[in-house]
């Protein structure tokens, strides 16, 4: 059994009404043993409809957090995460905003590319299906090169999710190279990645990252693996948990990881 969930958020991410609280309560009636809340932090969200701003009241948060916390420490281990969405022109304004914060765990993400978001019509109207995870990807490696003040980086092919062409099939090997990097830079700055089961939510055959993504991470030596839900809901969260352990030792893997004060801790399968 899988018993932490390292990807959730609340109504301090703006894409979220649900209160901490059912959170935790869900989590506690789950089964689950560990939750990291990893709220939204998106500097430079480019304007939506939707009015989201992706910017965290991080004093509001954090109070509450460790109301919580002590309410519920006899129950479940809570702890205290943030998911950076990153663009390479926000890089230092990233930095600036974790360096002096005791977090126990940072997922850097991401999700805005050329000023739009690929969960947008307009990103893959703009570009077709495999120059649109291309060019996706290509940020990726932007921002791996150059910054490192994360943990594990989330849902590596995100894009993919909102592809609309179906007969667009996903291969490793058509992106092999620039997988091959990121992934690489990645291991060698003693990051992960996790594995994001939003992607089985949408309709995907595999979590987020594809099981290629995955298996390519462990041959390269990769071992900082955390599993998270990317939960905005009671209801969604530890979402399909329960095949992860046969798949991923089916891939190889022996264990996932949980943070502690940025610290990875590993947990068997």
């Amino acid at each position: 059994m899988i018993k932490a969930d390292y990807h959730l958020h609340t109504n301090f991410s703006s894409d979220s009404t649900a209160p901490m609280e059912s959170m935790i309560r869900q989590g506690i009636a789950s089964g689950l043993e560990i939750l990291c809340f990893t709220e939204h932090h998106d500097i430079d969200y480019p304007e939506n409809p939707d009015h989201f701003d992706f910017l965290l009241d991080l004093p509001a948060y954090k109070t509450r957090l460790s109301e919580l916390k002590e309410t519920y420490q006899d129950q479940i281990e809570i702890n205290y995460g943030i998911e950076l969405g990153l663009m390479p022109s926000t890089l230092d304004q990233c930095s600036d905003f974790v360096k002096d914060e005791a977090f126990d765990f940072i997922i850097g993400s991401t999700h805005i590319v050329d000023q739009m978001d690929p969960y947008d019509a307009v990103y893959f109207e703009t570009y077709p299906s495999r120059r649109g995870l291309e060019r996706y990807l290509e940020d990726i490696l932007t921002n791996v090169s150059s910054f490192h003040d994360y943990c594990v980086y989330g849902h590596l092919d995100y894009a993919a999710r909102y592809i609309k062409d179906k007969n667009f099939q996903f291969h490793y090997s058509d992106f092999g190279d620039l997988i091959d990097e990121i992934l690489k830079r990645i291991i060698s700055a003693g990051k992960g990645i996790e594995v994001n089961t939003a992607g089985l939510k949408y309709g995907m055959p595999d979590p987020n990252p594809h099981h290629e993504i995955l298996r390519r991470y462990l041959e390269l030596g990769g071992e900082i693996l955390t599993i998270g839900s990317d939960g905005h809901c009671p209801e969604h969260m530890a979402y399909d948990f329960s095949i992860l352990p046969e798949f991923l030792r089916s891939l190889g893997f022996r264990y996932y990881t949980v943070f502690r004060n940025q610290k990875p801790e590993f947990l068997p399968l």
